[in-house]
């Protein structure tokens, strides 16, 4: 037992409850408050303290706003699928100086998944272009400095849709708009570039590492989870190539290898290749404007979770970042996950000591997401019973 357990004698323990987002079922501060409800009902001296984080997917611009303040800004944009249009928002940010933004767009808020029923997901046809209206929008409020989170998408596209939206022409030998979404990109002949580029600076902030192209990229990885099957998967990938091909030839980028590219069906290439932003990882700035650090400080384990962990959720994402941070203070680490598709001994390897899922032989996948707070608050208990009693 580390020597902070040694003070629980004398005084309780402290946790920080510091989750991600369980992608369309929990916020992170649902999330959050559901585990604290469940360390309360075993444990109630214990002292909590909730911070919500994200790494650029769904539901960052919340824990920016929770952080740094600021408004919603209301702005009408195209829904991924192209065929309507809906209300949308984008953060603006109070008299903020650098390194922090003037403004957040969060794509998966435009152009993301949870936006598209399961029955009409198509990366072959889903456009980003609701998201080059946000940022537009953001851009002409007078915003300089943009932070555009990237995780979520409902899209394969390599922003092109949001590029389209922001001026930038993709036509075909014919010299016609090639169609929105991912397919389209295969008939690619030139870019052309606006009379104007975005007024703004624009930092991508990404939630996986992964390249545009291969085995890891974009279509391959993501472009299952998105409505793809082996051969949509395929024609995607052919797209991104002659995308990436076309950005190196008209505009002398090389965006293919870039870590982050294929983030949001390669937005993260779209986004150095169009808006002439930079690359970083989500978390790193997230977990900055929060006082996580402070926090983290004073505790004597930190609980974080996810809706799925897997590999990925030590690369980049909220998960890994805790844990890495946690060893560094020498901080206890639990993790609470939706589905669990590492098993514990592996966990262990990665600092973790205590680790749950709520989906399990007794609980089906729709059952545990249909009521995902109660189950969260079910496993935390558990955790207090076995750790903090």
């Amino acid at each position: 037992m580390s020597t902070r357990s040694g003070r629980y004698a004398r005084s309780p323990p402290s946790v920080l409850l510091a989750f991600d987002s369980f992608k369309g079922t929990l916020t992170a501060r649902e999330a959050c408050s559901a585990a604290a409800d469940g360390i309360r009902d075993v444990a109630p001296k214990v002292r909590l303290h909730l911070q919500p984080l994200a790494d650029g997917g769904e539901g960052s611009a919340s824990v920016i706003a929770d952080a740094l303040g600021g408004s919603w800004v209301k702005t009408e944009a195209t829904h991924p699928t192209g065929r309507t249009r809906r209300t949308a928002d984008w953060l603006r940010l109070p008299d903020s100086s650098p390194p922090h933004p003037d403004a957040v767009v969060e794509m998966a808020r435009a152009s993301g998944l949870t936006l598209v029923a399961p029955s009409q997901r198509d990366p072959l046809r889903a456009t980003s272009y609701g998201t080059g209206e946000l940022l537009l929008a953001a851009a002409r409020a007078g915003a300089r400095r943009v932070w555009l989170t990237l995780g979520g998408s409902a899209t394969v596209d390599g922003g092109t849709g949001a590029a389209s939206a922001l001026g930038w022409r993709f036509l075909d030998r014919a010299g016609r708009p090639i169609p929105p979404g991912g397919d389209g990109l295969r008939s690619l002949e030139r870019i052309d570039p606006p009379a104007r580029p975005l007024d703004a600076r624009v930092t991508a902030l990404h939630d996986v590492d992964h390249p545009l192209l291969g085995p890891r990229g974009a279509a391959a990885v993501f472009g299952p989870q998105k409505g793809a099957g082996p051969v949509e998967v395929d024609l995607l990938e052919r797209g991104l190539e002659r995308l990436a091909d076309r950005i190196t030839r008209d505009l002398g980028l090389d965006v293919s290898n870039l870590v982050g590219a294929g983030a949001a069906g390669g937005l993260g290439a779209g986004a150095v290749a169009f808006l002439g932003g930079s690359l970083e990882p989500g978390i790193d700035r997230i977990i900055d404007v929060t006082p996580f650090e402070r926090l983290l400080g004073g505790a004597d384990w930190v609980m974080t979770g996810e809706g799925r962990l897997d590999a990925t959720s030590f690369r980049g994402k909220v998960v890994g970042a805790v844990a890495a941070r946690a060893a560094a203070a020498t901080v206890r680490l639990a993790v609470l996950a939706g589905d669990l598709a590492l098993s514990p001994a592996d966990v262990r390897e990665r600092g973790v000591e205590w680790v749950a899922g709520l989906i399990g032989p007794a609980v089906p996948v729709a059952e545990a997401r249909q009521d995902a707070a109660r189950y969260l608050r079910e496993a935390a208990r558990s955790f207090a019973q076995e750790r903090l009693v």
